[in-house]
């Protein structure tokens, strides 16, 4: 049974773009929390901020962004807080949690894949930095990882280049990579994006069963319901910088509590009859430049009371009722019947 313990930790985080049209507020206040032995799923529309969110974690974020304010704590297996917003940026603990502690499946497998370097290479490079392994050792490691991850022949494998290998292979060597030094949390960053349906479904299954053999955490970014449905635990809901709504898989499937969340899951083609029109969330995410007062949801939602959701600044994140799993960042959230 997985436990219950909090293992990754994002507290009120705000990350800025400076530009010459102003500032960018990328991530504006995000909060959310990944339990040991879970996948949190974090959910929403292209530019709510959910990869920046996973970059500002590793603090991958390259100027002119940068974490403004807000933590982000990793808790160890042993028992250890690890403020990673607190390190410098050669600071050997920031170098342990890059890859080592944490590691990261990234969007397109072939930007994440030097073009000019062998399989093989790649992955024992990983092993040899992060587990001080020597190179047979290494390489013995990245076959039984090419193995782990499905890749047939994986000891032939590791002499060839990414362009000789198709989209899927290629991201389950970014898997195997990511694997290497056997970390305690994964970022899949968009992991299927790029690849045919059949291929995501199998990448699917394979992070599935991935992450209950190694007994690992896991953070899924994604805008599809469909792979989160079928792969997550947790869902945060994320829009315009902020996460809106989070709750066990099941409970927010079954009943939403965000207008925006409700609005996802009814665009689902798997919920429209036949020949349906399916419903669309009307607009689209504002400008990080221009953050609407009140509620960032309210220019978009049918719900929206005028002069209480468009004014001051955005409703908190606060739990629905005695149990802390359901949270909602939407003022008509507490209403009796609400129903968005």
């Amino acid at each position: 049974m997985a436990s219950s313990g909090v293992v990754l930790e994002i507290d009120d985080l705000h990350v800025h773009f400076a530009t010459h049209e102003g500032t960018a507020l990328a991530v504006n206040g995000a909060s959310l929390t990944l339990r040991r032995g879970r996948i949190l799923a974090l959910v929403g529309e292209s530019g709510c901020g959910k990869s920046v969110t996973s970059y500002a974690i590793l603090r991958l974020v390259q100027p002119p962004g940068r974490i403004v304010r807000g933590r982000i704590r990793y808790h160890t297996p042993g028992g250890e807080c690890v403020d990673v917003t607190a390190l410098g940026d050669r600071d050997e603990a920031l170098f342990r949690l890059r890859g080592g502690q944490i590691g990261m499946i990234f969007q397109e497998p072939m930007t994440a894949l030097s073009p000019v370097h062998t399989i093989g290479d790649q992955i024992a490079e990983a092993v040899q930095l992060h587990r001080g392994a020597d190179e047979t050792i290494a390489r013995e490691r990245a076959v039984d990882l090419l193995g782990r991850v499905g890749i047939p022949d994986a000891r032939r494998r590791l002499d060839q280049y990414p362009f000789q290998l198709s989209g899927g292979m290629r991201q389950r060597v970014v898997i195997a990579m990511a694997l290497a030094a056997g970390p305690d949390v994964l970022i899949a960053d968009e992991p299927t994006t790029a690849l045919d349906v059949t291929i995501q479904a199998q990448i699917i299954q394979l992070l599935r069963s991935l992450q209950t053999d190694l007994g690992l955490s896991a953070l899924l970014i994604t805008h599809d319901l469909g792979v989160v449905a079928q792969l997550a635990d947790d869902v945060s809901v994320m829009y315009l910088g902020r996460v809106i709504e989070q709750a066990p898989v099941r409970d927010l499937i079954r009943a939403p509590r965000h207008p925006y969340t409700a609005g996802l899951l009814a665009s689902l083609p798997a919920r429209a009859s036949a020949g349906e029109r399916l419903p669309a969330i009307e607009g689209s995410v504002p400008s990080p430049l221009e953050i609407p007062l009140g509620c960032p949801f309210h220019p978009r939602c049918r719900h929206c009371l005028p002069g209480h959701c468009d004014a001051g600044g955005p409703p908190p994140l606060v739990a629905l009722g005695a149990m802390e799993a359901r949270q909602v960042s939407c003022w008509r959230a507490g209403e009796e019947d609400w129903n968005p």
